[in-house]
């Protein structure tokens, strides 16, 4: 896995990354980090690439284990360390999961597998975050 990270300067914070995949996204600062607001901050996009692993796990179990799953979304907040290096200390995740007849005990070990043996992300970000997290099942 691969990618490039180049800075859009000389005006602003404006960074655009290319992944080895063939994508492009793009980071950028608050205004008064020198940033022009243009996108996302860089560890935004750690909590949104931690979302969006531990939410694909959730739906390949719960497909894999032939659930009639319909959506799911992940809302994550994240509390940082206040001195240098401001890692992330607290992140909780909140699963909303949408299907018919789906049970909370199926679902709730969907994201106990991802959280403890499939989802990367968060098996970094747990050595500096204690995670959390609650689920929220609708019927479709």
């Amino acid at each position: 896995m691969q990618c490039t990270v180049e800075w859009n300067g000389p005006e602003g914070m404006l960074f655009v990354s290319k992944t080895g995949s063939g994508h492009v996204t793009a980071m950028d600062g608050a205004p008064e980090g020198g940033g022009n607001n243009l996108a996302p901050r860089p560890m935004e996009m750690i909590l949104t690439g931690a979302g969006g692993c531990a939410a694909y796990d959730v739906v390949l179990i719960l497909k894999r284990g032939r659930q009639d799953i319909s959506h799911c979304s992940v809302a994550i907040t994240g509390e940082r360390a206040d001195t240098d290096p401001k890692v992330f200390t607290k992140i909780h995740f909140v699963f909303t999961v949408k299907g018919k007849n789906l049970s909370e005990k199926v679902v709730e070990r969907a994201v106990n597998l991802s959280h403890t043996k499939y989802c990367s992300a968060v098996a970094m970000l747990e050595k500096t975050a204690e995670i959390t997290h609650e689920i929220k099942i609708l019927e479709a």
